[in-house]
């Protein structure tokens, strides 16, 4: 009996083994679902219209764009954990979704890393540094004097408790030694005209949602939050400059299901890459303020656990809760 068997299951291994590899060969057949975990209209739901038309191109399939916003990205990110890890649903997942998200909410109905597969860091928004036309300070150096020299009475506007907007102004307080008051909006939208207005002393807002009212002449811009001065403004000081080491943006990720079989990460992320490398991709996203990024889905995992430890230090430091 064992070994006709081991015939048996040497023969179940044959027949079963192309079938799936010619599985993994014919991908896509379908289109594909790409989960934007964010409302239709805002930076992410923007990258996702530009990125779903160049991966399509790629992977010779329709990419179809699905909004599910929600508990601070959750509801999207939860429906992708849990779909079948065959390539037909993806994530477009940020920095606000698995790298400050698991730290500020422990209940999440999913593991950020156990639950999903990294496939590619697609791309990074620095974010910028605003204050009124009124403010007397025309750098980063001077808005930090400004700010000492009145402990407590300036104040920073947020999108909210635990967004990376509000994570930021917190970074930026503690490096610098400043502080401030924070008054959190449900949107850095609804800030905007306070600020404007002078009511408010600053707001790090997206470079793609804030970089507009700057040209525009509403607002003045002091620095942008990447390490190095971004080509986007590249009239603009990095913070670093002033404080060295200073950094933060927002990052743009795919991820699927977990156990996502390798043969399709391989193939989405050799597409994504190609994607980004587009000219008129390119072109589009840099009108967004989004820089594209590319690499392996080893690199991209290293990174996101780096932002992940960065974030959570900064929210056990600094005492942050979503209330």
């Amino acid at each position: 009996m064992k070994p006709l068997f081991s015939l048996l299951l040497a023969a179940a291994s044959l027949c079963c083994a192309p079938a799936w590899s010619q599985t993994d060969a014919a991908y896509p057949t379908k289109p594909i679902r790409l989960v934007v975990p964010f409302p239709a209209g805002g930076a992410t739901d923007l990258f996702a219209r530009i990125l779903s038309t160049k991966l399509g191109e790629q992977l010779g399939q329709t990419v179809i764009v699905d909004n599910k916003p929600g508990a601070g990205g959750a509801i999207g990110s939860d429906q992708v954990a849990k779909a079948a890890a065959d390539g037909y649903t993806l994530l477009l997942a940020t920095t606000s979704t698995h790298s400050v998200g698991p730290v500020l909410n422990p209940r999440l109905p999913y593991d950020t890393v156990r639950d999903f597969t990294p496939i590619a860091h697609v791309g990074n928004a620095p974010s910028i540094m605003l204050v009124p036309n009124s403010s007397p300070a025309r750098t980063v150096k001077e808005w930090i004097a400004l700010s000492r020299q009145q402990p407590g009475k300036l104040n920073y506007a947020s999108s909210g408790n635990g967004t990376i907007v509000h994570l930021t102004a917190e970074l930026f307080k503690a490096q610098a030694g400043l502080f401030l008051v924070h008054i959190p909006y449900k949107g850095t939208a609804l800030a905007i005209p306070d600020l404007a207005a002078g009511q408010l002393d600053v707001l790090f807002d997206s470079l793609p949602t804030g970089l507009p009212h700057v040209r525009e002449g509403r607002l003045r811009a002091l620095g942008v939050t990447s390490l190095r001065r971004t080509p986007m403004a590249p009239e603009l000081p990095a913070i670093a400059e002033t404080l060295p080491g200073f950094e933060s943006s927002t990052w743009f990720g795919l991820y699927g299901p977990r156990a996502l079989p390798p043969a399709l990460v391989a193939r989405i992320n050799t597409a994504a890459n190609k994607a980004l490398a587009d000219a008129d991709a390119r072109e589009r996203l840099a009108r967004l303020g989004i820089e594209p990024e590319g690499g392996t889905p080893g690199q991209f995992a290293a990174m996101v656990a780096a932002d992940l430890a960065k974030w959570k230090a900064v929210v056990v430091e600094r005492k942050i809760t979503l209330n």
